[in-house]
């Protein structure tokens, strides 16, 4: 049987299938931002506010995501009512990255809120009004944001731009959530 079609192995056609199956579950304004950003590579800087931790993260070269700069994430944007590190979602991650191309900036993301259990979820639910009881945070699939430099308006509406997810205004909280989930807009 021949491995090769035009030159291509078949290792290296399987690959590119499985890059753009992948890439069809990310929304196309997100993956429209990122094809136009002509770099190999995606760098992320994050500030916990809670344990005041930063990271620089190139979490993508050359069209694969880096484990171990992925652990790092998810490490960053762990619980931090219990500690528990879960996985964050990449289309996340490249959602995040398109709001800070869009935006124009390497400012560190100051996270409020990244992954939650499902205990400090309910235990949220308990002491304030509007968290959703299925939230994307259980899944590693939201995360409530800051960047220094621009409004949480400015933010808001980089976010909508991209139509990659949901999208809550927190204005008297001063952050922005933004998941992976179906497209739609609150104001907190």
């Amino acid at each position: 049987m021949d491995e090769t079609i035009k030159g291509m192995t078949r290792r290296k056609v399987l690959q590119m299938g499985l890059v753009a199956a992948a890439s069809s579950l990310v929304p196309g304004n997100v993956m429209s931002a990122l094809a136009e950003i002509e770099s190999p590579e995606r760098v992320l800087c994050f500030y916990n506010l809670y344990t005041h931790e930063n990271l620089e993260a190139l979490y993508w070269y050359k069209g694969e995501y880096l484990p171990q700069s992925l652990d790092d994430i998810n490490y960053i944007l762990r619980d931090i009512r219990t500690g528990r590190v879960g996985s964050i979602d990449t289309h996340l991650l490249d959602l995040l990255f398109a709001i800070q191309q869009r935006l124009g900036t390497t400012e560190p993301f100051q996270i409020v809120s990244g992954y939650r259990t499902p205990q400090s979820n309910a235990l949220l639910r308990k002491k304030k009004k509007g968290v959703a009881k299925r939230s994307f945070h259980i899944l590693g699939k939201a995360a409530d944001i800051r960047i220094p430099g621009f409004s949480t308006k400015e933010v808001r509406q980089a976010a909508k731009s991209l139509k990659g997810g949901g999208v809550g205004y927190y204005p008297q909280s001063h952050f922005v959530h933004v998941d992976v989930g179906p497209v739609r807009y609150w104001w907190g």
